[in-house]
This record gives structure tokens, C-alpha cells and sequence, in this order.
């Protein structure tokens, strides 16, 4: 990994200042605190996040400076991304892919796609006619997926443009979708008008041109 670790800090209701201390463990704070682990654990995996967990009473007023107040907090690079309840580990999953698509770059050859997306299988068969390895991410079935790609696609084609299905990079370098991937391997593609449609909708209703 050549990115600095992304911090992480969770505030549990803990500590103590002056008289006043916690004697009673915060059960959101604890359940927290194992969402965080289990999360870390499985849906980000591979990324380098370093945990601190801190004691709210004991230094209240450092989260406070950013909004925070309600243990327990969770921060991420010194912003608040959950207070006051039990940490929904999609948030966390979204705010931490975030981080590290900003600070990491892909590398090889990647599709991300999905099942019932007829450009999606088109692109990945231009690929294998090409013979051409790659890895393949279902952004439906994979949250992660989903997060990295809306995080890597969306500054490029900027905020109010829909996202599209499949997104292609060759060698580290950003391709685009099938018809893009087509002329980049110079292979001949009939006419298809229906190519129009969102390949992320449900009804598959006509947003971007592929």
C-alpha cells in the first residue's frame, strides 16, 4: 500500500473529568465499537485503517470543535460521520471507501458491472476476445464495488451525470464504458440505439448515452 493509513476515531461514553466519571459501559457505544471491528474486518478489508478509540468524558471537548457531542462518535479524518446511536456500518463502509479512493489509484485491469447488464457482458467479452485478463466487481451484489466505483467515476463525469454500467479501466488508466472499451481495442460494434439506456436502473429508462 503506498497511502497513508485513514484514520478512524470512535468517542465512547467512558472517563471521567474532574469529579464526574463513567462507571456504567454505553451498550451503543460497545455495539459500536464491534460494528467498527467486524466492518474493518470483512467489507474493508485490504484497506489500511487505523482504530482509536478514545474516552468522550475525559477530552469532550475535541470531538465538540467538529460537531460532535453525542457519544457515541465516530470520526473519520477528523469529520463526524455518525453520533448518538449504534454506527450503520454502510455509512461507515461509504465514508471509508471514500477516503481511500481519494488516495489510492487502480491498478491493472478492472470492469466493474452487473448481472443483467447487456453492456457489461459485451465488455467483458471484448476483453476476453482480446485476451485480456481482468478483474470483475458486481456492483449490485458488492456494496463495496458500488462505492468505489460512484467514488472513482463521479469526478470525472461529474456530479449530476448518472453513473452507468460497465466502467472500465485497462492497465490503471480509466477507459470508460463497452462502446469506449470497443474503439480503445478497435473492434467493430452493429449500431444498437437501445445503448442509451441507464444501465443502473431497474427499468433500464433512457438517462446517458453509452
Amino acid at each position: 500500500m503506498n497511502y497513508s493509513p485513514i484514520r478512524l476515531t470512535l468517542y465512547r461514553w467512558a472517563g471521567a473529568w474532574g469529579p464526574f466519571k463513567v462507571n456504567i459501559p454505553c451498550g451503543e457505544c460497545s455495539l459500536t465499537q464491534d460494528i467498527i471491528r467486524d466492518t474493518i474486518a470483512n467489507e474493508l478489508s485490504g484497506i489500511d485503517i487505523q482504530l482509536d478509540i478514545r474516552d468522550w468524558l475525559s477530552e469532550w471537548w475535541v470531538p465538540l470543535r467538529k460537531g460532535g457531542w453525542h457519544a457515541p462518535i465516530v470520526m473519520l479524518e477528523g469529520r463526524v460521520i455518525s453520533q448518538g446511536r449504534a454506527l450503520n456500518r454502510g455509512v461507515l463502509s461509504e465514508a471509508v471507501i471514500a477516503a481511500y479512493v481519494a488516495r489510492s489509484q487502480v491498478s491493472g485491469n478492472l470492469v466493474f458491472g452487473k448481472e443483467t447488464c447487456p453492456h457489461c457482458r459485451r465488455g467483458k467479452e471484448y476483453l476476453d476476445q482480446a485476451g485480456i485478463d481482468y478483474r470483475y466487481h458486481d456492483v449490485v451484489k458488492d456494496p463495496r464495488a458500488l462505492y468505489e466505483m460512484l467514488g472513482r467515476v463521479k469526478p470525472m463525469i461529474g456530479a449530476k451525470t448518472p453513473v452507468t454500467v460497465p466502467q472500465i479501466w485497462l492497465n490503471g488508466y480509466y477507459v470508460g464504458g463497452a462502446e469506449d472499451l470497443s474503439k480503445r481495442l478497435q473492434i467493430g460494434v452493429e449500431p444498437n440505439y437501445d445503448r442509451g439506456q441507464c444501465s443502473l436502473s431497474p427499468q433500464d429508462g433512457v438517462q446517458k448515452k453509452r
